[in-house]
Protein backbone atom coordinates (compact mmCIF):
# COMPACT_ATOMS: atom_id res chain seq x y z
CA UNK A 1 0.00 0.00 0.00
CA UNK A 2 1.27 3.47 -0.89
CA UNK A 3 1.62 5.67 2.18
CA UNK A 4 3.83 8.42 0.74
CA UNK A 5 3.13 11.04 -1.87
CA UNK A 6 5.09 13.72 -3.70
CA UNK A 7 3.60 16.93 -5.05
CA UNK A 8 5.81 18.47 -7.72
CA UNK A 9 5.17 22.20 -7.39
CA UNK A 10 8.22 23.63 -9.12
CA UNK A 11 8.46 24.82 -12.70
CA UNK A 12 8.62 28.30 -14.17
CA UNK A 13 4.93 28.82 -14.95
CA UNK A 14 5.83 30.71 -18.13
CA UNK A 15 2.37 30.26 -19.67
CA UNK A 16 0.85 32.25 -16.81
CA UNK A 17 3.41 35.04 -16.81
CA UNK A 18 3.52 37.78 -15.57
CA UNK A 19 1.45 36.50 -12.61
CA UNK A 20 4.03 33.82 -11.87
CA UNK A 21 6.93 36.25 -11.75
CA UNK A 22 5.91 37.09 -8.18
CA UNK A 23 3.88 34.05 -7.06
CA UNK A 24 4.31 30.35 -7.77
CA UNK A 25 1.61 29.02 -10.11
CA UNK A 26 0.49 26.44 -7.57
CA UNK A 27 -0.26 29.19 -5.03
CA UNK A 28 -2.59 31.12 -7.33
CA UNK A 29 -6.27 30.84 -6.38
CA UNK A 30 -8.59 28.44 -8.16
CA UNK A 31 -12.10 29.32 -7.02
CA UNK A 32 -11.78 29.64 -3.21
CA UNK A 33 -8.39 28.05 -2.47
CA UNK A 34 -4.79 27.88 -3.75
CA UNK A 35 -4.32 25.49 -6.66
CA UNK A 36 -2.00 23.20 -4.67
CA UNK A 37 -4.85 22.35 -2.28
CA UNK A 38 -6.49 20.29 -5.04
CA UNK A 39 -3.65 17.79 -5.65
CA UNK A 40 -3.10 17.71 -1.89
CA UNK A 41 -6.74 16.70 -1.42
CA UNK A 42 -6.33 13.89 -3.98
CA UNK A 43 -3.52 12.38 -1.92
CA UNK A 44 -5.62 12.76 1.21
CA UNK A 45 -8.57 11.00 -0.45
CA UNK A 46 -6.20 8.13 -1.27
CA UNK A 47 -5.29 7.91 2.42
CA UNK A 48 -1.76 9.26 1.94
CA UNK A 49 -0.64 11.36 4.90
CA UNK A 50 3.14 11.55 4.44
CA UNK A 51 3.73 14.14 1.73
CA UNK A 52 6.80 15.77 0.21
CA UNK A 53 6.26 19.05 -1.64
CA UNK A 54 8.99 19.99 -4.12
CA UNK A 55 9.21 23.72 -4.80
CA UNK A 56 11.43 26.14 -6.70
CA UNK A 57 14.54 27.46 -5.02
CA UNK A 58 13.71 30.53 -2.94
CA UNK A 59 9.97 29.83 -2.68
CA UNK A 60 9.86 27.75 0.51
CA UNK A 61 8.54 30.58 2.66
CA UNK A 62 5.67 31.24 0.24
CA UNK A 63 4.46 27.67 0.62
CA UNK A 64 5.10 27.44 4.35
CA UNK A 65 2.75 30.36 4.96
CA UNK A 66 -0.07 28.33 3.45
CA UNK A 67 1.08 24.80 4.31
CA UNK A 68 3.36 24.75 7.36
CA UNK A 69 5.06 21.45 8.20
CA UNK A 70 3.32 21.19 11.57
CA UNK A 71 -0.32 21.27 12.72
CA UNK A 72 -1.79 20.15 9.41
CA UNK A 73 -4.84 18.04 10.33
CA UNK A 74 -2.84 14.87 10.77
CA UNK A 75 -0.60 15.29 7.72
CA UNK A 76 3.18 14.94 7.80
CA UNK A 77 4.58 17.53 5.37
CA UNK A 78 8.14 17.95 4.17
CA UNK A 79 9.71 20.30 1.62
CA UNK A 80 12.60 20.04 -0.83
CA UNK A 81 13.87 22.65 -3.25
CA UNK A 82 14.29 22.05 -6.97
CA UNK A 83 17.30 24.07 -8.09
CA UNK A 84 16.07 24.15 -11.70
CA UNK A 85 13.41 22.29 -13.69
CA UNK A 86 14.79 18.94 -14.82
CA UNK A 87 11.72 16.96 -15.78
CA UNK A 88 9.04 15.17 -13.77
CA UNK A 89 11.17 12.10 -12.85
CA UNK A 90 13.59 14.44 -11.10
CA UNK A 91 11.07 14.42 -8.24
CA UNK A 92 12.19 10.89 -7.37
CA UNK A 93 15.89 11.66 -7.10
CA UNK A 94 15.17 14.84 -5.15
CA UNK A 95 12.90 12.83 -2.88
CA UNK A 96 15.10 9.73 -2.64
CA UNK A 97 15.54 9.92 1.14
CA UNK A 98 11.86 10.65 1.63
CA UNK A 99 10.84 7.63 -0.47
CA UNK A 100 13.37 5.32 1.22
CA UNK A 101 12.20 1.73 0.64
CA UNK A 102 8.54 2.55 0.16
CA UNK A 103 6.21 2.85 -2.80
CA UNK A 104 5.18 6.39 -3.69
CA UNK A 105 2.62 8.46 -5.52
CA UNK A 106 3.48 11.47 -7.66
CA UNK A 107 0.97 14.17 -8.49
CA UNK A 108 1.61 17.43 -10.30
CA UNK A 109 0.92 20.57 -8.30
CA UNK A 110 -1.13 22.17 -11.09
CA UNK A 111 -3.41 19.22 -11.85
CA UNK A 112 -7.08 19.21 -10.93
CA UNK A 113 -8.88 15.88 -10.53
CA UNK A 114 -12.56 15.43 -9.80
CA UNK A 115 -15.31 12.86 -10.24
CA UNK A 116 -18.04 11.06 -8.34
CA UNK A 117 -16.02 7.82 -8.08
CA UNK A 118 -12.59 9.42 -7.58
CA UNK A 119 -12.13 8.24 -3.99
CA UNK A 120 -13.23 4.71 -4.90
CA UNK A 121 -10.75 4.59 -7.81
CA UNK A 122 -7.90 5.87 -5.65
CA UNK A 123 -8.59 3.38 -2.87
CA UNK A 124 -8.80 0.55 -5.40
CA UNK A 125 -5.36 1.27 -6.84
CA UNK A 126 -3.45 2.35 -3.74
CA UNK A 127 -2.54 -1.25 -2.90
CA UNK A 128 0.01 -1.51 -5.69
CA UNK A 129 2.78 -3.95 -4.71
CA UNK A 130 5.02 -3.74 -7.75
CA UNK A 131 5.25 -1.84 -10.99
CA UNK A 132 3.60 1.43 -11.94
CA UNK A 133 0.02 2.61 -12.26
CA UNK A 134 -1.02 5.42 -14.59
CA UNK A 135 -4.32 7.25 -14.77
CA UNK A 136 -5.56 8.05 -18.25
CA UNK A 137 -8.37 10.19 -19.62
CA UNK A 138 -9.78 10.71 -23.13
CA UNK A 139 -8.93 14.08 -24.69
CA UNK A 140 -9.73 15.90 -27.93
CA UNK A 141 -6.12 16.84 -28.73
CA UNK A 142 -3.91 13.85 -27.87
CA UNK A 143 -0.92 15.33 -29.72
CA UNK A 144 -0.56 17.80 -26.83
CA UNK A 145 -0.04 15.07 -24.23
CA UNK A 146 1.75 11.88 -23.37
CA UNK A 147 -0.50 9.24 -24.93
CA UNK A 148 -1.20 5.64 -23.89
CA UNK A 149 -2.46 3.08 -26.40
CA UNK A 150 -4.42 0.14 -25.00
CA UNK A 151 -5.32 -3.24 -26.49
CA UNK A 152 -8.69 -5.00 -26.24
CA UNK A 153 -7.79 -6.24 -22.77
CA UNK A 154 -7.07 -2.65 -21.67
CA UNK A 155 -3.37 -3.35 -21.29
CA UNK A 156 -0.88 -0.64 -22.21
CA UNK A 157 0.78 -1.40 -25.54
CA UNK A 158 2.60 1.88 -26.13
CA UNK A 159 3.42 5.18 -24.45
CA UNK A 160 4.44 8.14 -26.62
CA UNK A 161 5.09 11.76 -25.73
CA UNK A 162 3.07 14.21 -27.86
CA UNK A 163 2.72 12.00 -30.96
CA UNK A 164 2.06 13.74 -34.28
CA UNK A 165 -0.25 10.88 -35.27
CA UNK A 166 -1.98 8.38 -33.01
CA UNK A 167 -5.05 6.16 -32.97
CA UNK A 168 -5.44 6.66 -29.23
CA UNK A 169 -7.03 9.60 -27.45
CA UNK A 170 -6.00 8.54 -23.94
CA UNK A 171 -3.80 11.15 -22.29
CA UNK A 172 -1.58 10.19 -19.37
CA UNK A 173 -2.64 12.45 -16.52
CA UNK A 174 -0.41 13.95 -13.83
CA UNK A 175 -1.10 11.27 -11.21
CA UNK A 176 1.11 8.21 -10.88
CA UNK A 177 1.63 5.31 -8.45
CA UNK A 178 5.08 3.67 -8.37
CA UNK A 179 6.79 0.87 -6.49
CA UNK A 180 10.12 1.46 -4.70
CA UNK A 181 12.12 0.71 -7.86
CA UNK A 182 11.26 4.17 -9.18
CA UNK A 183 14.41 5.89 -7.88
CA UNK A 184 16.67 3.19 -9.30
CA UNK A 185 14.99 3.38 -12.70
CA UNK A 186 15.00 7.18 -12.74
CA UNK A 187 18.78 7.14 -12.34
CA UNK A 188 19.00 5.16 -15.60
CA UNK A 189 17.23 7.85 -17.61
CA UNK A 190 19.00 10.25 -19.93
CA UNK A 191 17.80 13.78 -20.70
CA UNK A 192 15.70 14.24 -23.82
CA UNK A 193 16.38 16.73 -26.59
CA UNK A 194 14.93 19.49 -24.44
CA UNK A 195 17.44 18.70 -21.70
CA UNK A 196 15.03 17.16 -19.18
CA UNK A 197 14.15 13.70 -17.92
CA UNK A 198 10.83 12.55 -19.37
CA UNK A 199 8.11 10.75 -17.42
CA UNK A 200 7.15 8.79 -20.55
CA UNK A 201 10.69 7.36 -20.70
CA UNK A 202 10.38 6.24 -17.08
CA UNK A 203 6.99 4.67 -17.74
CA UNK A 204 8.41 2.85 -20.75
CA UNK A 205 11.07 1.27 -18.53
CA UNK A 206 8.25 -0.20 -16.47
CA UNK A 207 6.44 -1.23 -19.64
CA UNK A 208 9.49 -3.16 -20.86
CA UNK A 209 9.34 -5.12 -17.63
CA UNK A 210 5.57 -5.61 -18.14
CA UNK A 211 5.05 -3.78 -14.89
CA UNK A 212 2.64 -1.03 -15.88
CA UNK A 213 -1.12 -0.81 -15.59
CA UNK A 214 -3.76 1.80 -16.36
Amino acid sequence: MIKKGIILAGGLGTRMSPLTKAVNKQLLPLYDKPLIYYPLSVLMLAGIKKILIIVNKGQLNQFRKILPEKNNIGLSLEYKEQLKPGGLPQAFTIGEKFIDNDSVSLILGDNFFYGQSLTKILKKNINIKSGAKIFIHPVKNPHLYGVATLNKNKKVTSLIEKPKKTNSNFAVTGLYFFDNKVVELTKKLKPSKRGELEIIDLLNLYKKKKKIKS
